[in-house]
């Protein structure tokens, strides 16, 4: 849980930071990742492990591709104003869900994981897939922090996020960073989603817990910060695990929540944010 809402959460992160876009729709994007795998596991004729190692890559490409779309018709229209993207990613949540509902149906469908294996340690077992998933999230969160760290590409991204305007006047092409950075973004949340879907059915709802629970991440985090994107993942993921587990899911979504107000009365800038 930890580990997946870590990804997801890194998405929704990048787009804010070097964007200054709050992504509403990025939970739509998880779903159509899983809805994704879905498709490519049912129709493509190759055993069950191939099929899902190609819907890792499928998946979050054509998810990505979509949000890129999205970005330079919808938001490149409206100047990536703060009010209007928020309006405007409100109206994407409803389009990906009701396209969902109409192409895939309201059925959740299971999606069989690439291997079974589990682990019989002497006092409980486990699930080596789950074992898996902890450790393919953090190397594609490893291979996330070395893009923007040590590639060029990266240095543009952070170029932009810190000044649009010189960036711009440096000869960056501010809207291809923009289309790139929201279909990064998109591409992470459809690459949890494609991990977790074997333990969690594919749904065409099953993107508001990611949503609520990023944004949770991110504002206890810091806006714009990895850091402390991860950390907080780290905290929200496993206390909302444990208490759904001995008490109840909507007690742990509750005592998340107050975390929240908290932070925001307490440190409004995240607890690895820096002020404005």
């Amino acid at each position: 849980m930890a580990a997946v809402l870590a990804l997801t959460a890194v998405g929704l992160n990048l787009v804010f930071g070097v964007m200054r876009v709050v992504n509403v729709a990025h939970g739509e994007f998880f779903m159509l990742g899983a809805i994704g795998a879905w498709f490519v596991t049912q129709y493509l004729p190759v055993p069950a492990a191939m099929a899902w190692i190609a819907a890792l890559v499928i998946a979050p490409l054509a998810v990505g591709a979509i949000a890129a779309l999205a970005d330079v018709t919808v938001l490149k229209r409206l100047k990536y104003d703060p009010e209007a993207t928020i309006v405007a990613t409100i109206g994407l949540l409803y389009i990906f869900q009701q396209a969902a509902l109409s192409f895939y149906g309201p059925d959740a469908r299971p999606v069989a994981p690439p291997f079974h294996l589990r682990l019989q340690l002497p006092w409980f077992g486990y699930s080596g897939y789950k074992l898996f998933v902890v450790v393919a999230a953090a190397v594609i969160l490893l291979g996330v922090w070395l893009m923007m760290t040590r590639t060029r590409a990266g240095l543009v991204m952070r170029a932009t996020q810190v000044d649009r305007e010189t960036a711009r006047n440096f000869g960056i092409d501010v809207d291809r960073v923009y289309a790139g950075t929201f279909a990064l973004g998109a591409a992470l949340a459809a690459a949890a989603a494609v991990l977790i879907v074997p333990i969690q059915q594919a749904h065409y709802l099953m993107g508001h817990d990611p949503l609520l629970l990023s944004f949770i991440v991110v504002i206890i985090g810091g806006l714009g910060s990895l850091r402390g994107t991860l950390v907080a993942a780290l905290i929200i993921g496993l206390s909302d695990g444990v208490i759904s587990m001995f008490f109840s899911p909507t007690l742990a979504k509750i005592i998340a929540t107050l975390a929240v107000a908290l932070v925001l009365v307490f440190r409004p800038q995240g607890l690895f944010g820096a002020k404005e």
